[in-house]
């Protein structure tokens, strides 16, 4: 209610008259209230709002945390989008592994023998394999029965792998002739199964594979592991390659410093021609691995000419990606071949592509620095 006074006046202007009147409150004075209050709330409003953006340490503290799990989760997506768009092929292996079924008994398996290929054998009939017309061969390989020590080498990992039930025996070799459909490990497996060097008459031989895509020795040795993985499901603890008796130190004191392999668990059997022109065989043989070709050489100077041409590349270039090496494996490559084992043996991709950025001349300084599955092993 509102008090208010009305002045009653005569006619000449003079008052006459005070009387006092009480009226209602008008209906917008109400509102006015109600204003006020919503005013007030407002004015809180803004207060709590200010508070918020106060600089308190908790509501600091929050708002970095927060930025930083932001930038985290949009940094490792568009590393994911951009690898995923680089790399197609490694989104989903399981697509792949989907299609493997392993023995079970294949997973006891420890030991690999290794058996690297260095020719293709072309022919149908085991009883002329000693024949040099049913492989096909670098010039340099011709003649003094060279082929008769590629079936020793089959001959001797077959041997191995049936005395010992723990092992599997890995042929490794690419299709490295032009005129060739085969690797070199199938035409090898080829001509063990053909030969019988099992003695498993028709009954199949389970505990032997083949590695179709290595080009030097460095890779018959890590693409064979690879292999053995892909085969059994687990990596081996004991490695055996049976080849020339020349590269028994490129093995042991190259190869298997590059894999950080421990000596130990290591074994080389070398077997070469067993003829009398032993030392031109092995010279000659050493020499085609690089394609260089000498007339002759005296026997003092065989231990030297080997490291030129077959050891100190290596010594070099552990790992085989660069210069006089790597133009090897382009070379040899001829059918445009690449592995499985990046999907098959994951463990070991940064591995398969460890190459550093320049050779060293000793070789030290420039090592596989990450993890690997096989450090587990010993």
């Amino acid at each position: 209610m509102h008090l208010f006074y009305v002045v009653e006046l005569s006619g000449s202007g003079q008052e006459r008259k005070l009387t006092r009147l009480m009226l209602p409150s008008p209906v917008t004075f109400a509102r006015r209230g109600t204003n006020r209050r919503h005013t007030a709330t407002f004015l809180r409003s803004l207060c709590s709002f200010d508070f918020l953006l106060s600089r308190a340490r908790v509501t600091n503290l929050g708002f970095l945390l927060l930025l930083f799990v932001a930038t985290l989760s949009l940094l490792f997506n568009t590393v994911h989008f951009l690898y995923s768009a680089r790399h197609p092929e490694y989104v989903n292996p399981s697509a792949l592994l989907s299609t493997i079924t392993r023995d079970p008994s294949a997973r006891r398996l420890s030991h690999i023998i290794i058996v690297p290929g260095h020719a293709i054998w072309k022919g149908t009939n085991p009883e002329l394999r000693l024949h040099e017309d049913q492989w096909l061969l670098e010039p340099y390989q011709m003649g003094g029965g060279r082929v008769a020590a590629f079936f020793a080498h089959i001959l001797r990992g077959a041997e191995l792998a049936r005395e010992d039930p723990e092992s599997l025996l890995v042929f490794s070799g690419g299709q490295t002739r032009a005129t060739s459909t085969t690797t070199e490990a199938e035409s090898y497996m080829r001509l063990a199964m053909a030969a019988d060097v099992f003695l498993s008459g028709s009954t199949p031989f389970t505990r032997t594979t083949t590695e179709d895509h290595a080009l030097d020795s460095y890779q018959n040795l890590l693409f064979s592991i690879a292999r053995f993985h892909e085969y059994t499901g687990r990596y081996p603890t004991k490695i055996t390659v049976v080849g020339y008796e020349f590269k028994r130190a490129r093995f042991i004191d190259l190869h298997l410093r590059a894999l950080r392999w421990p000596v130990e668990k290591f074994h080389y059997i070398g077997i070469d021609p067993d003829t009398h022109h032993e030392l031109s065989l092995r010279l000659a043989a050493e020499e085609g691995e690089v394609s260089f070709l000498f007339d002759s050489i005296p026997t003092f100077a065989l231990t030297h000419q080997q490291r030129k041409n077959g050891y100190t590349p290596y010594s070099r270039d552990l790992y085989g990606c660069h210069s006089v090496l790597l133009s090897k494996r382009r070379q040899r490559n001829i059918h445009a071949r690449f592995h499985s084992y990046y999907q098959s043996s994951p463990e070991l991709q940064d591995l398969i592509d460890w190459c550093p950025a320049s050779s060293s001349q000793d070789g030290d300084g420039h090592l596989f620095p990450g993890k690997l599955p096989l450090d587990n092993q010993y």
